[in-house]
């Protein structure tokens, strides 16, 4: 048996991805492990796959298994376009900002990003980059991707989603949604994944799995019949040919499926997803309780806590001297900008102790 090399009381708040595996997800992985099952997703955990994506966003949807996010969004994006296609996103989208230009580089697609307070688009956003079709020295913008939640923390209701999606519609484009944390926006909304996905409109999702509890795992889901039009294909078959052209397609994908099963079969996406948050909450709530009182001089929140991120500008010097102890991220350097992520298996506990690491170094600042 491999040695434990690491202490599992260890927390911090920079990314809900340093988390493990969630106990139910392990023993599914562990259930799909005897025997032998047909490889590259001709497997009944698969097929069973299907009809459990069609119970959160509807019949017809196609569900396809990749390893993970950039490879969903890679392989998404590329489906919808053809070689001539861009996509409207925020400037700080995630397909933009941390994936390498795998979307230009891997999809040989064009980004147009547009600049957000929030990190959430509008139609008077996308309207800034949407225009300039048939002209044959631009890229046609073709395709909106927005993220939910945002990479900011902000979540998307369902009436914004669905009016993008209308919008974009009238314009003869696409809607593809980053749904990284898909979950935590369900759990913030009170919303079924459905109502602000396939009933709003969106065409193609990225669905995140990895960041609500799975050890890898995303998936490409097409929601609607005409999703892939633009790119000049009818029907879902294109991304099975992209997902092994992007690298994405697992030869053993019984154990994807397992986990994505396991997650949605239940209520485990809810119950993860609502647990980072109320975490989240909790963080937010103790600081907000400190800068009132005026215990907490400097602290200031630059977006509001929709789902397990808590956005902050800290004094100079604070947040390096803080990461000692947690570990957690700037967002914003110039600005003293960070970012705190709550995960599945944050503690109470682990948010209180955070909390007094913040106050003793704001005291001392």
């Amino acid at each position: 048996m491999t040695a434990r090399l690491h202490d599992p009381a260890l927390r911090g708040f920079a990314s809900d991805n340093y988390s493990g595996v969630h106990p139910e997800v392990l023993e599914a992985i562990a259930n799909a492990n005897d025997g032998h099952q047909i490889a590259y997703g001709e497997d009944v955990y698969t097929t069973r796959l299907q009809e459990v994506f069609a119970q959160h966003f509807g019949e017809g949807v196609h569900a396809f298994p990749v390893f993970n996010g950039t490879g969903a969004n890679v392989t998404a994006l590329q489906a919808m376009l053809p070689r001539w296609g861009a996509v409207v996103c925020t400037s700080t989208a995630h397909i933009h900002t941390d994936e390498g230009g795998a979307p230009e580089r891997v999809a040989g697609l064009k980004l147009l990003p547009v600049p957000t307070p929030d990190g959430k688009l509008t139609p008077e956003l996308i309207d800034r980059e949407a225009w300039g079709w048939g002209d044959e020295h631009r890229a046609q913008p073709l395709v909106v991707s927005i993220t939910q939640t945002t990479e900011l923390g902000t979540a998307y209701t369902v009436d914004e989603v669905r009016a993008i999606a209308d919008h974009v519609h009238a314009r003869g484009m696409k809607l593809h949604m980053d749904g990284a944390r898909i979950a935590n926006a369900a759990a913030t909304l009170d919303a079924p994944l459905r109502a602000f996905t396939t009933d709003a409109g969106v065409d193609v999702l990225s669905f995140g799995g990895t960041k609500n509890g799975l050890l890898y795992g995303e998936a490409v889901v097409v929601l609607s019949d005409d999703a892939l039009e633009l790119a000049g294909t009818t029907g879902p078959d294109s991304i099975r040919y992209l997902r092994k052209l992007n690298m994405q397609l697992t030869s053993k994908m019984r154990f994807v499926s397992a986990q994505l099963i396991a997650l949605l079969e239940g209520d485990l996406w809810l119950r993860n997803a609502t647990h980072s948050n109320t975490m989240a909450r909790r963080l937010r709530g103790a600081l907000e309780a400190g800068v009132e009182a005026g215990e907490l001089p400097g602290l200031e929140f630059s977006q509001p806590t929709q789902s397990n991120a808590v956005f902050a500008t800290l004094p100079a010097g604070v947040a390096d001297r803080l990461r000692d102890v947690f570990r957690f991220y700037d967002w914003d350097a110039a600005r003293g900008e960070v970012r705190w992520m709550c995960a599945f298996d944050t503690l109470a506990d682990d948010v209180d102790a955070f909390v007094s690491a913040i106050r003793a170094e704001l005291t001392r600042a």
